[in-house]
């Protein structure tokens, strides 16, 4: 038997994808060695000793909260801070570990709370459910785009025009996987922007996207050569990322229509001084 399928059999509280981590973390020995591959062969009398890493203890940790009640929790998440873990180890606090002291919703996954997430690099408004009926009706508003999603960033280089709906097709790149870009085979993608402060070579603009394409502001603003402000994927490096989730407006259980919104960072306006 393979080494991940025997530790994922004997110690079912963790996947087998989460064992073939731990095993190339050097968590376990066979025989009293450590053995790093997942595919490694086990004999009948060889003997599996487990040492899974202990898990960080964040309950301490803390996140500007915006709005709070017994059904959601909304933070305004700073810069670099992830939304939730790619994998099962991480050394890092991340918006889902806080969620988790608050959520039963998903709360043996590493996505505790989490309906939508914004790039770590991103900052503002972030919404999380803290049952299953609250994930319920946060999750379909975002399927089926009823909610109104609201970013202010920095632009290097001013739109030739004001104001306009920008509506072009966004496909995965196949020559740098990780990114995006334009593209007639992509999936239907629109950004409506409006520029409210310029100077000669920089903008502040509002940015409503009306599809939820990953990365959809990043390549839309590029494509018209304008990246924003620190891209590191799409334009130039900065200090961060100038892209804020200034305001969400949502449906909520037990309240009408309601409009959540983080300050501006001041970093944002002093960039177009």
């Amino acid at each position: 038997m393979r080494l991940d399928q025997y530790t994922a059999q004997f110690w079912p509280e963790h996947s087998r994808s989460t064992w073939q981590k731990f095993i190339k973390a050097g968590a376990v020995k066979v025989n009293g060695e450590v053995v790093d591959s997942p595919k490694y062969e086990l004999g009948e009398d060889d003997y599996v000793q487990v040492d899974p890493p202990n898990e960080p203890d964040f309950s301490t940790s803390e996140l500007p909260i915006i709005y709070e009640d017994e059904n959601v929790v909304v933070i305004n998440k700073p810069v670099g801070v992830l939304t939730h873990a790619k994998g099962a180890i991480t050394e890092e606090f991340t918006v889902a570990d806080f969620f988790k002291q608050r959520s039963t919703y998903n709360a043996n996954t590493n996505r505790p709370g989490i309906i939508h997430r914004l790039d770590r690099d991103t900052s503002g408004v972030l919404i999380g459910a803290k049952n299953d009926e609250a994930a319920k009706l946060l999750a379909r508003q975002f399927a089926e785009r009823k909610t109104k999603k609201t970013y202010v960033a920095v632009l290097d280089g001013v739109p030739k025009e004001a104001e306009a709906l920008i509506d072009l097709p966004i496909g995965r790149n196949p020559k740098t996987p990780s990114t995006f870009r334009v593209h007639a085979d992509g999936k239907p993608a629109q950004t409506y922007y409006k520029v409210d402060q310029a100077t000669n070579t920089r903008a502040v603009a509002t940015l409503q996207p009306k599809t939820g394409r990953t990365h959809q502001l990043r390549v839309h603003m590029a494509y018209i050569s304008t990246p924003i402000r620190g891209d590191r994927l799409y334009g130039k490096p900065a200090d961060r990322l100038y892209l804020h989730a200034a305001g969400l407006e949502i449906t909520i259980p037990g309240r009408k229509r309601v409009t959540f919104e983080a300050p501006v960072p001041a970093e944002f306006l002093e960039a177009v001084k």
